[in-house]
């Protein structure tokens, strides 16, 4: 996994500077939905990353936000790419988003990469290795008390159409902590808890391209993700709570005072 972690990272390099190329330039606009964007950089950089990983590894499949899943000619490994998260910061000119990058091996994340080239801060992690910001380890905050908290959230894209018990949450975590961020980017908010500038996230309704490479960053500078019931994280469910591992059970307990009447897809 060594060969490829660093190929990974080369990628998140290349494919960050790409984004800086479209940023200041006027944007090509799509919907995905009433709020939901894609822009010409989304797509670009996602033919990047796929070409460039489709040249070395032929043999990996390759799912991607924007163009779902291409199965290789082996199922063990798997790539999970985000190539712009924060494309509606993007596309509004705001400079906080990132490239995200993570790869399964059998099932299990083994690599995480996460480049926001604003700030040139590069976010890694290799399974059993630790974390690392731009080659230094990183570690989660010590942080024990819930009101001496800095932590962030984000909202689905059809919150307009089903805002409970989103906001309940929202309000309920208002009361419990010192302050909430919530800035536009679920990867480098994950990166923010792993490095310790926030002691927690959560949200709900996000996809594997979303968190992959987040949570496992998380769990290698020694933070614990979860779902809202306190359950194993997987990046393929609806809800994940990560935390620097202190505040994780008082988080867990005001996500489940709103859990009732919580989102249903079948709903």
């Amino acid at each position: 996994m060594e060969e490829i972690y660093k190929f990974a990272v080369q990628i998140a390099y290349k494919a960050g500077e790409a984004l800086m190329h479209f940023f200041h330039k006027p944007h090509q606009i799509g919907y995905k939905g009433d709020i939901n964007l894609v822009t010409e950089a989304d797509l670009e950089t996602e033919k990047l990353i796929k070409e460039a990983i489709s040249s070395r590894y032929p043999q990996h499949s390759i799912l991607a936000e924007e163009s779902g899943l291409k199965k290789g000619q082996t199922a063990e490994v798997k790539w999970i790419v985000d190539p712009l998260d924060g494309t509606t910061n993007f596309a509004h000119g705001l400079p906080w988003f990132c490239v995200s990058i993570a790869v399964e091996n059998q099932g299990e994340l083994v690599i995480g990469a996460i480049y926001n080239p604003v700030l040139k801060e590069m976010f890694t992690a290799l399974k059993g290795k630790g974390a690392f910001l731009n080659d230094q380890r990183i570690s989660v905050s010590k942080n024990d008390k819930l009101i001496k908290s800095l932590i962030a959230t984000g909202f689905p894209y059809d919150v307009q159409q089903r805002p409970e018990p989103i906001m309940t949450r929202f309000y309920k975590m208002i009361l419990k902590a010192r302050g909430i961020r919530r800035i536009g980017s679920a990867a480098l908010d994950l990166c923010y808890v792993a490095c310790g500038r926030f002691d927690g996230f959560w949200e709900e309704r996000l996809k594997p391209w979303d968190t992959a490479a987040g949570a496992l960053i998380v769990k290698e500078a020694g933070g614990k993700v979860s779902d809202f019931e306190g359950n194993p994280y997987s990046i393929y469910g609806k809800e994940i709570l990560a935390t620097n591992g202190f505040l994780h059970s008082n988080m867990l307990k005001v996500l489940k005072e709103a859990k009732e009447g919580a989102y249903d897809e079948k709903n």
